[in-house]
Parts: C-alpha cells; structure tokens; sequence
C-alpha cells in the first residue's frame, strides 16, 4: 500500500472544507489543509456574515421611520460608514479566528497559500513546496462573475468589493436580478444611496415562485430603490461626475459606483485539476456523484465548487457526510431536496419547496392558497408595506409541496416551516396546528380558502 504524507488533503478553508477537514482530524486522520485567502470562505469573510451584518446595519433607517409611528422622537440620526466597516472588520476578524482554533484544535494542519493539483495524490502549495496525501477534497467556492468584454468593466466592482468601499456614495448602480444584487440594493438604498437595480430580464430573483418576484420588486419601489428592468449594460464610461453607466436600450445612468452581481462561477481556474484527470463541467465546476466523489477515486469535491447547490449549510452538511463516510464508515449522502432558503433583501424572503410553475409542471393540478397584508407594526406606524404568504398543494396528495414568505423575519420563519415539508406535512396536518396571536407566522396556519387569481376560472 502507498504510503503518503497525509490521509486527507483539503483545499480551500470555507465553510464546507472545515467541516470536513476537522470531523476528519478529529476521527485521527492526518489532516492538511491550504488555504491562499483567510481561512472561513466566501461566507465568513465576503458573503453571508458581513452581508447580514450590513443588512441589519440598513435597517435602522426604516425602523427609525416606525419609531416615529410609535411616538417616539429621533433626532440628528446619521450613519458613520468608516465606523460600521471597522467593527465588521473585527467581527469577522474574531469569526476567521475560530475557524483557525477549530480546525488547530481537532488537530489538522493549515498553510497560508494556492494550492496546484499535479497528480491524484500531490499537491503543491505556494511557498511550502509538495505534500502527498491519500485523499485530496477540493473545497475552493465560487467568486462573482464579470463581464470581461464590456467596455468600462475596469471601473465596476463585484460584491467582493462592496465589502470594503472607502466611503458610502451618493449613488450606485447595482447590475443583476439575482439575491446577491436585490440584498445589496436593499442595503445601499437603507444606507441613503440613490440606488438603481438594472435587469436584463423581465423580472427580479430567477428561479423564485412568480409571485415572489414580483411582491419583492413592488416593495422595492416602495422603498425608493429604481428597478429597471429589460436591459442591461452596453458600456460603463467615466464622466466629469463619475461614472455613466450606457445601457442596451439607449438610456444612461450616473453614479458614484456601478456594482455587478450577475451570478458567481466556480474557482477551480489554476487549481490543475486537469492533470489529475478531474472532469468539469462547461461552468468549471466539479462533477461529483451522489457521495461528492469526482470521476477519480480518491478525488471529492463539495460546496459551490461542484455548482449543485449554492448555499453555505450545503456546503457544510456535504463536507460533514463526505467525513462521515470516508473516516467514519458511514456511507452518508445529503439530500438537496426540499432545502429551503432565505433572501436578506427589504423585506426578506423565505422560500422552500418547490414554486408555483414547477409544483404544476411536476404534479398537475395543484391547489394554491395565498395573502397579502399590512403587518401590524408597521400599518399602525403608517407604512403601506405588505407581506406575502403562499402555499403550493399537490392537490392528489394534499401535501405541502412549496412554501413561500415575504415580510419581516421570513427567513426564521421558513426554518421552521422546512422542517414540516421535508417531513411530508398534509394540508389537514398544517391547518390543524394552533396559530400563535399576535404574530405574522399565524396567517401561515390559517390560510384556508383557496386563492384564484383575478381572470381565471381555476386555482392560480
């Protein structure tokens, strides 16, 4: 038998690549793991962490606007943007040092540099030299996408970069409907930056229940955010008073920052995968079988390296069932079914299941019940904002097949509602829980008439 440096080499410390590297540590593999950033990923250092941190940070403007609903007076409230990005600074500072401890204490080694596959079992890791390993786990993420062919792209930035703006402009242009561009334009927008949303396609969020699309680009508007929709970016130019962003359809737009968030790709550029003979897919990701497992035996791959799922609990819960059944003997699979998730934009979405289109492309007939309303805090304060709730029915079976939230705290909300579809919750089942009052999680448990869209002569 080959007798290597290592039992289990990991490359990329995120999420999904600490999870694994530690349980497998802990079971007394010997353990590497290179990392060229700072350890914690995409999610702990320019993503999920410092975004939600910048949403709540946002947030204070509306709810100032409230408080005044309620009595109370506000005066000379402002916003320190260097004082907010130097306390995020620490916190994920503090959040990339538990990591570290993490993965130090379950014993397994870090180096600090881009690692190169040249063969199934070697590794080369800049400014360390090579290392062997049994089992070689590739855990690098994705990074933002850009257009490298648009004239001007040299003056956008990515989300990568709205992390560390030097000072808050007065406006910004955020190209893309995905959650990445609606969260950032919710947040810039409760900053107080005039904040345009440009779209080529006919509606926000992509994949989303239609009626989910359309309630959040409506409240948008309300918030004052521009969503332009139908076009895109032809050029970006620099004028005498910043940057003029030309669009397909012949309008233009001036702003202080253009930010593009037009999808995220898989990092697997420079790795050398293709010398160990991985395959990729057209996208660059890692094609990976049921167990994470590449087309070469000791090869595996998790996270959105592999393009499967793009959420940080996959990542983690693929690295946590890859160490489950390479070091621990338990053949464990995750099933990315029916996972649900949230959107950080104002107001918030939680979303799980399947959509209204595809629960009817899947199952046929399908039984819809929906709402809007005026939460209570924010009707008594005066504010028109409206939530939205929605379940999609397989109308064969009665089980709840979607579940789709936009309002304040959806995404909390959704957690526990994934819990009851992943379990196969009945309709009957559903309706037969208590509703907790005053709440807006209520209206979830008491939606019983069957909702027909306006026109139609069936459930919609």
């Amino acid at each position: 038998m080959a007798q290597y440096d290592y039992d289990l080499f990991v490359i990329g410390a995120g999420s999904g690549g600490v999870r694994a590297a530690r349980l497998a540590a802990l079971s007394g593999a010997r353990v590497l793991v290179a990392e060229e950033h700072r350890v914690g990923g995409t999610c702990v250092i320019r993503g999920c962490v410092p975004k939600k941190l910048m949403v709540y940070a946002s947030e204070f403007s509306q709810s100032f606007k409230t408080a005044h609903g309620f009595g109370w007076t506000i005066e000379n409230a402002r916003f320190d943007w260097p004082a907010f990005l130097a306390e995020k600074d620490k916190e994920i500072a503090r959040l990339s040092g538990v990591y570290v401890r993490n993965l130090e204490n379950a014993g397994a080694g870090l180096l600090h540099g881009k690692a190169r596959v040249l063969d199934a079992h070697t590794v080369d890791v800049a400014g360390h030299g090579k290392a062997t390993a049994e089992k070689l786990l590739i855990a690098t993420g994705g990074r933002p996408w850009m257009p490298a062919q648009l004239p001007g792209v040299e003056h956008a930035i990515s989300s990568n970069e709205a992390f560390h703006l030097e000072e808050l402009p007065e406006r910004i242009v955020i190209a893309g409907g995905g959650y990445i561009a609606v969260e950032f334009a919710g947040i810039f927008a409760g900053m107080g930056v005039d904040t345009t949303l440009v779209h080529r396609g006919p509606n926000i969020l992509r994949g989303f229940d239609d009626d989910i699309r359309t309630h959040v680009a409506e409240e948008m508007g309300r918030r004052g955010i521009k969503v332009v929709l139908a076009t895109q970016h032809a050029a970006i130019e620099k004028g005498p008073g910043g940057l003029v962003s030309r669009f397909a359809d012949g309008h233009h737009c001036e702003s202080e920052v253009v930010m593009f968030a037009l999808g995220r790709e898989p990092y697997t550029e420079g790795l050398g995968l293709e010398t160990a003979g991985v395959k990729l897919d057209a996208r660059g990701a890692v094609v990976v079988d049921d167990y994470s497992r590449s087309n070469v035996e000791n090869i595996w791959a998790v996270g959105d390296v592999t393009d499967r799922l793009n959420l940080t609990p996959v990542a983690i819960r693929e690295g946590h069932a890859f160490a489950d059944t390479e070091f621990y003997g338990r053949p464990t699979r995750f099933d990315h079914e029916t996972v649900a998730s949230g959107v950080f934009s104002q107001p918030p979405v939680g979303t799980v299941g399947l959509s209204e289109a595809d629960a009817r492309h899947k199952y046929g007939k399908v039984d819809i019940y929906l709402t809007r309303f005026r939460p209570m805090k924010t009707a008594f304060a005066g504010d028109d904002e409206r939530c939205l709730m929605k379940l999609v029915v397989d109308a064969a079976s009665e089980r709840i097949v979607g579940c789709h939230i936009v309002g304040p705290e959806a995404a909390e909300m959704i957690q526990m509602a994934a819990v009851a579809i992943k379990m196969g919750v009945s309709k009957a089942q559903w309706d037969a829980t208590c509703a907790v009052h005053p709440t807006l999680a209520e209206e979830l448990v008491t939606l019983r008439e069957k909702y027909v869209a306006q026109g139609l002569g069936q459930a919609a």
